[in-house]
């Protein structure tokens, strides 16, 4: 028992030696940590940070010739849906009918049936040839009837006497016959249907061996020589056009940006679109480039007037928010909203802010940009 006793008081010793040390080591490494963070290596100066650089563009305020462009279809002027004009079987339909294929004027489409309608033209040849011996008939009553009253030195008493109603119905018959003949002729050449203009036929609708009748689908037929476009401009952009807009001509560009051609203007303004309220201007295309085709969505950049006390600067200078940055001789930044008349080539063209001018314009501006913030303008070339 007694050697029970002696060994717990021991135990108990050791714990609380252990538990001092541990209290110590933490203690020590509490007093490191403090140590160096009160001795970190802090430096003090009193010059303030370097200004970021911008790269600016001069620019002076000069003349400009207004250019205003809109983007619009480019769509053939005749684009029809052909529909015979005579009823029958269709006998042949030929190669220029096919769809897909490009039809000069006059290529042959469709041959109908047309027996019906050649004794037509047989049956109306006959009733002319009768009316026109009614007419010589009643031409010759009127000449004997003339002479018999000059032989009788007596006077007419009136146009019956000389046949002359007689005759007047003969010339309005003879005339009645030609427009039946003419009319009988004209369906017969409907029987074969040829392109009333040159373009692709882009549908077929009737097939070999088909009846059809007088109003009835054939093709449609699309124009590859004549197209237009109707481009539509704002009111603002109107006013920068110089008047009149007729005759002039506009140039085309495809949408990557290369130069297709011309167009001429027909006929601008008047009048506004109801639904978007612009002004439309109707360009006529003749014979474009094989690289025009019909459907393009193509950019229309008319010439304008001449503009004074303008700014001609890369598009990347507006920002997002529609300003432009201005570094002034202080080096010190400024913000303006600008009014932006007209882009063109990745430009943009402003009116000149108030001022003599030139102004150094940021390249690039940043989100970060404050007004009256310092910076270092390096110049560079636009």
């Amino acid at each position: 028992m007694a050697n029970g006793t002696t060994r717990r008081p021991a135990r108990r010793s050791r714990q609380w030696l252990w538990l001092v040390l541990s209290f110590a080591a933490l203690a020590a490494v509490v007093l490191l940590l403090y140590e160096t963070e009160d001795t970190a290596d802090v430096q003090r100066t009193a010059a303030p940070p370097p200004a970021p650089a911008v790269s600016v563009l001069a620019v002076a305020p000069g003349p400009a010739r207004a250019v205003v462009s809109a983007y619009a279809e480019l769509r053939p002027r005749w684009d029809a849906e052909l529909r015979s004009a005579v009823s029958g079987r269709i006998l042949a339909v030929h190669d220029g009918a096919l769809a897909g294929a490009r039809a000069a004027k006059g290529t042959p489409l469709f041959s109908i049936e047309k027996t019906r309608y050649e004794t037509a033209v047989a049956a109306a040849e006959l009733t002319l040839e009768q009316a026109r011996l009614s007419l010589l008939q009643a031409r010759n009553k009127v000449t004997l009837a003339r002479r018999q009253f000059a032989r009788d030195g007596a006077s007419p008493p009136n146009d019956l006497a000389l046949h002359l109603p007689q005759l007047r119905i003969a010339e309005r018959n003879v005339a009645a016959a030609g427009a039946q003949l003419q009319t009988a002729q004209r369906e017969l050449a409907d029987c074969d249907v040829a392109a009333p203009f040159s373009g692709f036929v882009t549908r077929r609708l009737a097939s070999l061996g088909q009846t059809v009748n007088t109003g009835d689908p054939l093709l449609q037929l699309s124009g590859d020589r004549r197209f237009e476009i109707t481009a539509e401009l704002s009111q603002a952009d109107w006013k920068l056009l110089e008047q009149p807009v007729t005759g002039q001509t506009a140039d085309l560009y495809h949408r990557g940006g290369q130069l297709l051609g011309q167009a001429r203007i027909r006929q601008g303004g008047g009048f506004l679109d109801p639904k978007t309220r612009q002004l439309r201007i109707f360009l006529d295309v003749t014979d474009p480039p094989q690289a025009v085709l019909a459907g393009d969505f193509l950019r229309i950049a008319f010439r304008g007037r001449k503009l004074s006390r303008t700014l001609t600067l890369p598009e990347g200078t507006l920002s997002r928010a529609g300003h432009i940055w201005l570094v002034d001789s202080s080096g010190l930044l400024q913000r303006i909203t600008p009014k932006v008349l007209f882009r063109h080539q990745g430009n943009i063209t402003i009116a000149a802010p108030e001022g003599s001018g030139p102004w150094q314009v940021a390249r690039t501006p940043l989100a970060s940009f404050l007004p009256g913030q310092r910076v270092s303008p390096k110049p560079v070339e636009g």
